[in-house]
């Protein structure tokens, strides 16, 4: 019997899940969302969170894109947590993705990158050899990372961020859209500019 194949945030970033696994013939049972505004998304029923009764067998994926809110679902939920890989994406043999993981269209992971649980790999991300994305972190469209950089749980590297080799960025960060990071980037620091420019840092109940 085949396991029900469940969502939880019935979310625009759910809805790009929603096309990789059709794309890959993975169908899905329902979404889950603690306060629902909708019945139904993209032909899949919306149900409340407070309803969910999954199995032992049942496989799920947290469809929301705020790392900080994907750890705390993630972290109280007992379920298989699948990984969902768009079929467009370019993903080398020897690198290793971890579970709730998801890779969008275009993404590019290179060899012997590492990347944790319940991340996103966003549409046309760029990461070179070597890599490590710690857990709950979301490298957003267009990111290039150039080999060895490591990411701390849950940064968030916003759209079209490069990174230059070796450099060591820290968890609950936050890389603004468009920065060049050339010096590594302490814990919950929010960086913007070229280069990049510390201007605060996050305030993050972990």
């Amino acid at each position: 019997m085949e396991a029900n194949r469940y969502l939880y945030g019935a979310s625009g970033h759910c809805k790009v899940i929603i096309d990789i696994l059709k794309r890959n013939q993975k169908e899905i049972s329902a979404i889950f969302d603690d306060k629902p505004l909708m019945d139904c998304l993209n032909g899949i029923p919306v149900l409340q969170a407070s309803k969910m009764n999954i199995s032992s067998n049942d496989e799920m994926i947290v469809s929301i894109g705020n790392n900080n809110i994907r750890k705390k679902i993630a972290t109280k939920m007992q379920a298989i947590f699948l990984t969902a890989i768009h079929d467009k994406a370019i993903i080398s043999e020897n690198s290793k993705i971890g579970n709730g993981s998801v890779v969008m269209a275009g993404g590019i992971i290179n060899t012997d990158v590492e990347i944790g649980n319940h991340c996103i790999i966003n549409t046309g991300a760029v990461i070179d050899h070597d890599c490590k994305i710690d857990d709950y972190c979301h490298i957003s469209p267009n990111v290039s990372l150039a080999g060895n950089v490591n990411v701390g749980e849950g940064a968030h590297i916003g759209i079209g961020a490069c990174v230059i080799q070796g450099i060591k960025i820290g968890k609950w960060t936050t890389i603004g859209a468009g920065a060049v990071i050339v010096k590594d980037i302490p814990d919950f620091a929010i960086v913007v500019g070229n280069p990049g420019k510390i201007i605060k840092y996050n305030i993050v109940n972990e």
